[in-house]
């Protein structure tokens, strides 16, 4: 870079952590001046972060199919439109009860007559650094829990999601004032600059590197974080279990937006005598759904690097004797359109690189197994997965796999959908991630429950007071005698 772009650089650099500064004080003025907003407002924040998605859906869709190159619009309206509108309906139903004060026990051999409540209250405001894969639903849904426990929000979208940060940046103002609301696109160390910012809650979605230095900068301000990282999260078909159904389930996983989902199936257990019809099971089920990847209905791969990162794994794999199955055989990708032709891998090897990181794409490494612990010992040799995917009907072999896999969720006999479930809590675990949102746990994430002791009139402690003679003596073996 010469002189004059650094110098321009660094000017704009300086400037946007200026604006981003700005936009938190007075977000944080406002919460000052109203701290607790009741529910009339907080359900009105709801109906207009709803107005703003419903409004503007068709706009907002092509915006993203813009930023990938070709995003299936039904992909779109199902994974970001429609889950996020249930989702603030979800919020409106349950908004009133979860903003009751909470009555808690209290110890009436001590404090006769106090009581003890938790009351849930804005933490402030809020920051999220979003993703570019699903950018709607993983701005929008964190907006959801943020505006019900009363919070104000600043947004950073993905350098990934231009046309859509754009627009987000022009609607948010017709629904919002920028001291609830704001949005920032990505143009150069603005992730860095928002991680730095004394937020009340940062949450992050993202890798599990930059969810590291995400976590760094906040803690040098002490601000809580909620991480949603990745992980390779593992199905395992047992011998019981239906495989077409387990085929044609796991295929819609993986080729839903081309494999580009944080919780999709990284790789599959199959038992050593079902893989080769697994294998036509795939061919046959892509061939039904999938038979030209050109076509706008499969996603585009979201850009070149990605795209690069994809092929050297199927490289890498080939170069150390791994079978590459490519199930649209013949088929390339129209110029300039990144369409990745589904593949599954065989005879795969701990040293291949599909097997060493998350792959992100419609890439399938298939396992062979013979028992249910040699799964458990694979799975629980590497970092805890954000989610795991057993198919079986047998409750026992359920509760086995549930037991001691631990994973930030998990679906049985089927996979991808319970993100989708709102009352469930959603997270990571260890390597995957911390912290939950989506249904109560999100409110509670984005809330302080505060507990309050109300003291009564009249305080039994009094009587405990030093000097201690035989009215405290009597006191403290009356408390023990009950206690004991």
């Amino acid at each position: 870079m010469n002189t004059v772009l650094k110098d321009d650089q660094d000017s704009h650099n300086g400037e946007m952590a200026v604006e981003l500064t700005a936009c938190l004080e007075r977000q944080r003025q406002a919460y000052f001046a109203e701290p607790n907003p009741d529910y009339v407002q907080r359900k009105q924040d709801l109906l207009s972060l709803k107005r703003m998605i419903s409004d503007n859906r068709e706009e907002i869709s092509r915006a993203i199919n813009r930023d990938y190159g070709n995003r299936s619009r039904h992909e779109t309206l199902l994974a970001e439109i429609i889950v996020v509108i249930d989702g603030i309906n979800f919020a409106l139903k349950h908004l009133k009860h979860w903003m009751k004060t909470q009555r808690r026990e209290i110890d009436f051999a001590l404090y006769p007559g106090a009581k003890n409540r938790v009351i849930p209250q804005p933490l402030g405001v809020v920051g999220v650094i979003v993703p570019w894969n699903f950018p709607i639903q993983l701005s929008f849904t964190p907006l959801t829990y943020i505006f019900a426990s009363g919070n104000r929000a600043m947004v950073k979208m993905s350098e990934n999601s231009r046309h859509l940060s754009h627009l987000l940046i022009n609607l948010a103002p017709d629904y919002f004032p920028p001291e609830k609301l704001s949005f920032f696109e990505e143009t150069g160390r603005v992730g860095i600059e928002f991680a730095q910012l004394p937020f009340d809650h940062l949450l992050f979605t993202g890798s599990g590197t930059t969810g590291k230095a995400v976590m760094a900068s906040a803690a040098k301000n002490l601000t809580p974080v909620t991480l949603e990282l990745g992980g390779k999260s593992p199905a395992v078909i047992a011998a019981d279990y239906p495989l077409q159904t387990a085929v044609e389930r796991i295929m819609f996983a993986k080729l839903f937006n081309a494999g580009q989902v944080c919780v999709n199936v990284d790789y599959v257990f199959v038992s050593e005598d079902r893989i080769d019809e697994f294998v036509e099971g795939a061919r046959a089920w892509v061939g039904k759904h999938c038979p030209d990847i050109n076509s706008p209905d499969y996603t585009a791969i979201i850009d070149q690097r990605a795209l690069d990162r994809l092929n050297e794994s199927l490289a890498d794999a080939t170069q150390r004797g791994a079978t590459l199955v490519n199930l649209t055989p013949g088929q390339k990708s129209a110029p300039g359109m990144r369409k990745f032709p589904p593949h599954l891998v065989l005879n795969l090897s701990d040293d291949m690189i599909l097997l060493q990181r998350e792959i992100f794409g419609p890439i399938l490494p298939i396992i062979p197994y013979r028992d249910p612990q040699e799964v458990l010992d694979y799975i629980n040799r590497r970092n805890r997965p954000l989610a795991f995917y057993p198919f079986t009907n047998d409750r026992k072999l359920q509760a086995f796999y549930l037991d001691r896999v631990m994973s930030g969720g998990s679906c049985v006999n089927d996979a991808l959908l319970h993100p989708g479930q709102h009352d469930l809590p959603f997270g990571g675990v260890g390597a995957s991630g911390m912290g939950h949102y989506h249904g109560y746990e999100g409110f509670a994430t984005f809330s302080k429950l505060r507990p309050v002791f109300y003291q009564a009139r009249f305080s039994a402690l009094k009587f405990l007071a030093p000097p201690y003679g035989k009215l405290a003596n009597s006191m403290i073996n009356l408390i023990l005698k009950i206690k004991l």
